[in-house]
């Protein structure tokens, strides 16, 4: 395969909704013939991680959520590590669902905005170190058990009903699928079945609790120690402050250490989240059974087989959840910067 130095890999998810066959080709014509990837399954991202480094491509865009960044960025890091030499740099194009990580780096938000991205680091080599999160021997910006797998859940089944109904489906966003499916599914199945009882237990350096305003208070706590034990609605990891859709459910992920994560526990009731569902969405709701936490390595056990989603994509179920902070930095492209 020819060196491509100086060229862009772009690899779109070619199952999302926005990754039309027009908007393919346009793609296709921008980046050059030969660096456009689709991908429409996990064996077609490792067959695409070993043709971009061995292709030595310097530059990778990844478009169509953070799922797709996460098993991109996996596949690509390990198959270059494996060759002994360098990942290239990564950026996100904002063509998925959730785009947590796109949203945070300032990616652009229409079809011409995602064009303008790549026209502006065509002519811009920056980019910062960026630190991901290690779970279930994915990479990744967040992952959780509990509330956020179900509201996944819920998410999926709604936008495959709404795809598929006339005038709104070829409308309806996947904001739409969950405004639905959030408080018409999710908060109701939460309120009327058992919690999830889970053991969060600190594998790293000394882990810290923070109050109210995301700063540290009360002793370290130290490797082997519990940071919670009990019932909770969700257990979360991220270092991104951003959920699906500009949810900002890790409030204190931009204040937080570089070599450290965010761990949310929330123990709150779901109708009280549900009454304060603006605050939760805009990161300012605060509640005594809300807890926060930097950490650089939990394990997340549970007392029965609990779904897990990583980078926004349902990973099925597990008793245990190990979740550690990636010791090689990537470098990511923030679009804020150029």
């Amino acid at each position: 395969m020819p060196d491509k130095a100086g060229r862009v890999a772009v690899v779109l998810n070619g199952n999302a909704r926005q990754v039309t066959e027009q908007l393919a080709e346009s793609f296709d014509q921008v980046v050059g013939s030969g660096d456009l990837f689709l991908s429409r399954s996990l064996d077609d991202a490792q067959r695409i991680a070993e043709a971009i480094v061995e292709a030595r491509y310097p530059t990778v865009l990844t478009g169509g959520g953070d799922g797709t960044f996460v098993h991109m960025v996996t596949s690509i890091t390990r198959e270059a590590k494996a060759r002994g030499g360098e990942a290239p740099r990564f950026g996100l194009l904002k063509l998925g669902t959730g785009n947590s990580l796109a949203r945070s780096l300032g990616a652009g938000t229409t079809r011409g905005g995602v064009f303008a991205d790549l026209a502006r680091l065509r002519e811009n080599s920056s980019h910062r170190d960026f630190r991901l999160i290690e779970a279930q021997n994915l990479l990744t910006p967040f992952a959780g058990a509990g509330f956020d797998a179900l509201g996944l859940k819920h998410f999926h089944e709604v936008r495959a009903v709404v795809r598929h109904l006339p005038f709104v489906g070829k409308r309806a966003t996947g904001a739409v699928s969950y405004a639905i499916s959030i408080p018409a599914l999710t908060i109701p199945e939460l309120a009327l079945r058992p919690r999830i009882h889970v053991r969060v237990i600190n594998r790293g350096n000394a882990a810290e609790r923070l109050d109210d305003a995301g700063r540290p208070t009360g002793r370290p706590i130290a490797r082997g120690d519990l940071l919670f034990e009990g019932s909770c609605i969700a257990a979360l990891v991220s270092t991104v402050p951003y959920w699906g859709f500009g949810a900002k459910v890790f409030p204190f992920a931009e204040s937080r250490p570089p070599d450290r994560f965010c761990v949310r526990i929330v123990a709150s009731h779901p109708l009280h989240i549900a009454a304060h569902m603006l605050s939760a969405w805009r990161g300012t709701y605060r509640h005594e059974n809300l807890l926060d936490f930097f950490a650089e390595d939990v394990e997340l056990e549970f007392d029965e087989p609990t779904a897990i989603e990583i980078g926004g994509d349902p990973e099925g179920m597990t008793r245990s959840m190990r979740a550690h902070l990636h010791p090689d930095p990537i470098r990511l492209i923030d679009y804020n910067a150029l």
